[in-house]
């Protein structure tokens, strides 16, 4: 069983159920070398703390007195390992070593019988050089014996590789066939020759591919990376597992891992490494070891550095701030940074699991920020979702601190006085409307004060689409008075501005869609405000709470009222998630919705989004906050699907 904890975008926190006990990944398992064990595996688990190891059942089948420990003894006693062992097939010896002697059905009998907790498939490797027909028939024999392995695989767990070569149709579609396979999980194969030759613009694409055809309720593991430069863009996108033979290789050529690289030990000046292989030694008492002193430490070293950066990783998506960590881990290469500027051919994929809002501000890093789907959300929503008010002028500001309404306020008051005008403020988003200024990330967002050329670019581009679909008679850049000036001349006062109204209703429709500012906001409403900060926090229709605006992203959480208003307006499923009958007593009680009982969810839905539960007859259930996609909601049946704010007692209607 599965189960996701948390999340940012792509990237999860998440539980693996497995025979020796549960696995937190991302995890990164060490390759151990049943031949020659650098590090015993009880001190991979005992002193580095990984709780899973991943080791090759070709060798052990191939050695004629191994093969006899491990089935007498099982896998685990023979390798001295408490945890979760994963076993490689032989694949990858055929892409080393050419044609491996043996069947599928034999290897995975084999995986089973010495007690691997995760077995593989022998797939078909595929080659970057290969031609898409010869790639295309690998995938089918590669789909064929997974189908072959997942019928014999009792109580094994099974890996169903995704191959394909560098073509993104073949991966996807060998990806979208392994759905209706009953494996568990899904390591991408075949990347190791594009990450030798650094080709991370490509194993993006191959990655992005696989991801869209691949159940979101089974792990990713991200075959032979095992560099800790590239832990965290993998895991942005949405890979859970990884393994690392380099911490050995690496080390018996005197190459020294870092975050950012791999450094010869003869090109060492300073050690500057605190970890406790390096703590306490100089590089030249390094130097001066045996090679095979020396080649153990720096594969401690290499191993340690791997396992804290893959903590760092695991670290920054609890907190929210995955895309940062990956933007500045990517600058360490240009063929890295190449990886990052991929994802903006991405980003319509990318932005179905952004949530919409964050707990910390978004923070600029460089010009690949501006690419982020939290970023082109913005532009396309307001684009798609946003009505402007029908006023003779459009003035833009430049700028300013946030909130932008607060900052400007003495200026739209003098440019009120002389002409009837709405407001924009050119921003790092495009421009914004002024009454969507407290919203996430518009309000929760960082940017220099000193714009570089990507960022003037992007707001041209962005100024210019403005003023080819605007409605105004008249737009202008704000210049001071003189602006007030040329506006007196032209236009007439505005009359009965209210940026509260304009407020709720452009948030209204930002975040719910387009018309539900008016199912809404139709009657006699009252704005209840913060005395401290004067902003709206509750807003009354007709009598009746309708929803509150969130203090910390500008977003409304809804009321019963406002729900069943919003109800009436959308048809199904549209802003809801349905639940199964037996759930409905407990999510009417405020308990919250649990994977396994979602019917269907509404696949325009984002994670964090305000979410209507209703059952079979679309009657209000309940008011939550969505914690997964809609297709995850569906597809994992272990763990928190939606998190319910109120439950709704059934309406009684009299006779």
């Amino acid at each position: 069983m599965f189960e996701l904890i948390k999340r940012d975008g792509l990237a999860r926190i998440c539980r693996l159920d497995t025979a020796h006990g549960v696995l937190e990944t991302p995890a990164l398992l060490p390759v151990v070398n049943p031949r020659f064990q650098t590090i015993r595996p009880r001190e991979l688990h005992d002193t580095f703390g990984f709780d899973a190891i991943i080791t090759n059942s070709y060798i052990i089948k191939n050695d004629e007195a191994m093969r006899k420990e491990a089935l007498e003894k099982g896998l685990h006693e023979m390798l001295d390992f408490p945890g979760v062992i994963m076993t490689d097939s032989g694949t990858f010896q055929s892409h080393m070593y050419g044609e491996v002697k043996v069947r599928n059905d034999e290897m995975v009998e084999f995986q089973k019988s010495i007690g691997t907790d995760i077995g593989t498939v022998l797939d078909i490797f595929t080659e970057p050089e290969w031609n898409w027909e010869r790639t295309s028939k690998a995938v089918d024999v590669t789909l064929e014996r997974t189908k072959e392995a997942a019928d014999m695989k009792g109580d094994m767990m099974l890996a169903g590789v995704v191959q394909g070569s560098i073509f993104p149709d073949l991966r996807e579609r060998c990806a979208t066939s392994l759905r209706d396979i009953d494996v568990d999980v899904h390591p991408i194969g075949g990347v190791v020759p594009l990450m030798e030759s650094y080709r991370y613009s490509d194993l993006v694409d191959v990655i992005i591919a696989s991801k869209k055809g691949l159940p979101p309720n089974r792990p990713v593991h991200l075959f032979g990376a095992g560099h800790p430069m590239l832990f965290s863009l993998a895991v942005l996108l949405g890979c859970d597992m990884f393994d690392s033979a380099s911490y050995a290789k690496f080390a018996r050529d005197d190459r020294y891992m870092t975050v950012e690289r791999t450094m010869h030990l003869s090109d060492l000046k300073v050690l500057d490494c605190d970890c406790p292989a390096c703590v306490g030694r100089t590089v030249d008492q390094i130097k001066a070891m045996k090679p095979a002193d020396r080649w153990e430490l720096i594969a401690r070293h290499n191993l340690y550095i791997s396992k804290m950066e893959m903590d760092r990783v695991r670290r920054a998506v609890l907190e929210g701030n995955i895309w940062e960590l990956a933007e500045q881990r990517c600058r360490s290469h240009p063929a890295l940074l190449d990886g990052l500027r991929r994802l903006k051919a991405h980003t319509e994929f990318l932005e179905k699991f952004e949530p919409l809002s964050r707990d910390g501000a978004i923070f600029y890093t460089g010009p690949e920020t501006l690419n982020r789907p939290a970023m082109s959300r913005v532009s396309e929503r307001i684009k798609q979702r946003y009505t402007a008010p029908k006023t003779d002028v459009m003035v833009v500001f430049e700028g300013g601190e946030k909130p932008y309404s607060r900052y400007h306020a003495q200026n739209m008051k003098g440019i009120l006085a002389v002409a009837d005008s709405h407001f924009y403020v050119m921003s790092e988003f495009g421009p914004v409307p002024i009454e969507l200024d407290e919203i996430y990330p518009i309000a929760q967002s960082l940017f220099p004060a000193i714009r570089d050329r990507d960022t003037f670019e992007k707001i041209r581009e962005e100024m210019e689409g403005l003023a080819h679909t605007h409605h105004y008679g008249l737009s202008c850049m704000y210049d001071g008075e003189s602006t007030c000036e040329m506006l007196g001349a032209l236009s007439r006062p505005k009359v009965g501005f209210d940026l509260d109204m304009l407020r709720i209703r452009a948030v209204a429709d930002y975040q719910f869609g387009k018309g539900a500012a008016d199912a809404l906001f139709s009657g006699k409403v009252e704005l209840v405000k913060s005395k401290n900060t004067d902003k709206i926090r509750n807003v009354i229709v007709d009598g009746d709470h309708v929803a509150s605006m969130r203090a910390e992203d500008g977003f409304f959480t809804l009321r019963p009222p406002g729900a069943r208003r919003l109800l009436k307006a959308f048809p199904s499923p549209r802003l809801r998630a349905v639940v199964v009958k037996d759930s409905v007593p407990f999510n009417r009680d405020g308990k919250n919705v649990m994977c396994g009982f979602i019917v269907c969810c509404d696949d325009m839905l984002r994670p964090g989004d305000e979410v209507i539960i209703v059952d079979d007859e679309d009657d209000l259930v309940a008011i939550g906050k969505l914690i997964l996609t809609s297709d995850e909601a569906m597809r994992f049946k272990k763990g928190l699907a939606i998190r319910v704010r109120e439950g709704v007692k059934k309406e009684v209607t009299s006779a």
